[in-house]
């Protein structure tokens, strides 16, 4: 690496560190509220802020422009650091090990809401708030990181893929610059929160709460302030249901409603959203009927919680209602078909994306009319345009890694003694940024009792499941480093 690559990433990394350190003053503040003992995370927070200023005023006459392979090395570094720095957050604010920590940040700002605590409603404030708002910065910034930078990175990503070839959006047509669609973004992103907490204080939690579990719905993240998650609120079904659609609405494309704002509400009628929908209403339908017929609950009951659960799951938002974990096998064998699934691309959301599997099901039934038809011209098309066959390899290559990388995982768990359903389900659960799954995983029960090296291990997939591989794996191409 030369010298100018080193500053590009610097100034970049920097530049994303000022902007973090400037939403920490929210959990510090929020500290002084509550006059919690916030000594420690103050100085640690001035530190911060002063070491990445420094370093923007030493960069200052430098003019960033990176190179595919400068972004991709500071793509993958951004999210080692941002764990090393909100897990010194959490470890200065709560009685954890650093290792703990780290696993804690990299879950919040991968939206993952995997966690380590055992007694969640007994932490300070200032971790509560420090925990939720990295959820909501790493949702966002999964998104912006999306439409700029993951776009030249990784061109055939879920992302791309739905802006060239689902739904024609062309974000340069809607905005002139990234910067102005970021910012577009980020209101819109405003907008569903401070809606989102203002229906929840008003369906009966507290502002703290509401606030809380607005950034962790919004963000597809999945962390509460109490160890119940929503089943502390089961039977306020006001807030059961605001949170379930507010999680639906987040696992929609956000460049869809860019396109409303605009008003080209073409986007709602995409072949994407229109299947997410689609899984939606008939896995949560199913849900509520298998739960309802096998259970002793009343209709509305196992409507609420297969809603609530199915939502929670397909956005890889990872809230519980209610302990899934203990339905029957035909409704752990439908949570487990939205947990492979995921949500739509360009959203908050984790996992495959329902857009992938389009394509994939699309080509798999044109390979079999080519069969057919030998001699025929078959293309895949996807609302209304051909999907190039750079693209179909790619979804095919990324489809191919997910399932490798989950067995891969879920051996190396069970081979450490763990039983299968917990392997598994864990695996899925971190590297679909889902959270939660069943056995020892499930929605009642928590991360802690894995050894500190299992921790750091389920951390990685975590980054990687959200740079969806490429961007990662393309660290260890000899081509790479070469050609850049």
């Amino acid at each position: 690496m030369d010298f100018q690559s080193l500053k590009n990433i610097l100034k970049l990394l920097s530049a994303i560190g000022i902007g973090v350190g400037l939403f920490f003053t929210i959990p510090v503040g929020v500290g002084f509220i509550y006059k919690e003992n916030v000594g420690y995370f103050f100085v640690f927070w001035l530190l911060f802020l002063l070491v990445n200023f420094l370093m923007q005023l030493l960069l200052y006459k430098h003019k960033l422009k990176m190179s595919v392979k400068d972004a991709i090395l500071a793509v993958n570094v951004v999210w080692i650091l941002l764990g090393i720095a909100g897990g010194a957050g959490l470890y200065l604010t709560s009685n954890i090990s650093m290792v703990d920590a780290f696993f804690e940040a990299i879950s919040g700002f991968t939206t993952t809401g995997a966690t380590i605590y055992d007694d969640i409603a007994s932490l300070p404030h200032t971790t509560l708030m420090l925990r939720s708002l990295m959820h909501w910065l790493g949702g966002m910034g999964v998104i912006v990181l999306g439409v700029g930078l993951l776009t030249l990175l990784n061109p055939s990503g879920s992302l791309t893929l739905f802006k060239s070839e689902s739904t024609g959006i062309s974000v340069e047509k809607l905005t002139p610059k990234i910067k102005d669609t970021a910012k577009w973004l980020w209101g819109i992103y405003l907008i569903l929160t401070f809606m989102d907490a203002l229906l929840l204080y008003m369906g009966g939690m507290d502002s703290f709460d509401a606030i809380n579990h607005a950034f962790s719905t919004i963000s597809t993240g999945g962390f509460s302030t109490k160890n119940e998650s929503l089943a502390y609120w089961d039977h306020n079904y006001f807030i059961l249901w605001v949170t379930t659609i507010f999680m639906f609405l987040s696992g929609v494309n956000f460049l869809v409603y860019l396109r409303a704002l605009h008003k080209d509400f073409g986007g709602f009628f995409s072949e994407e959203v229109r299947w997410y929908a689609i899984i939606f209403f008939v896995l949560a339908l199913a849900l509520t009927f298998v739960h309802f017929l096998l259970g002793h609950d009343t209709f509305m009951h196992a409507a609420t919680h297969a809603f609530f659960t199915i939502a929670s799951i397909l956005t890889t938002t990872g809230f519980a209602s209610i302990n899934y974990a203990s339905w029957s096998s035909e409704a752990t064998a439908l949570i487990f078909i939205a947990m492979y699934i995921g949500a739509n691309a360009g959203s908050t959301a984790g996992g495959v994306k329902v857009i992938r599997y389009v394509v994939l099901f699309k080509n798999l039934f044109a390979q079999m009319k080519q069969n057919l038809h030998p001699s025929a011209i078959i293309g895949v098309y996807i609302d209304g345009k051909r999907v190039s066959g750079k693209i179909l390899s790619s979804v095919s290559g990324f489809f191919f890694i997910y399932v490798i990388s989950n067995l891969l995982l879920a051996l190396f768990l069970y081979a450490k003694g763990y039983d299968f359903l917990t392997a598994v389900s864990a695996a899925i659960a971190c590297i679909g940024n889902i959270g939660p799954g069943f056995g020892q995983v499930g929605p009642v029960d928590n991360f802690a009792f894995f050894s500190d090296f299992e921790k750091i291990i389920l951390a990685l997939f975590m980054i990687i499941g959200r740079l969806e591989f490429y961007t990662f794996i393309v660290l260890f191409s000899r081509e790479f480093w070469r050609r850049f």
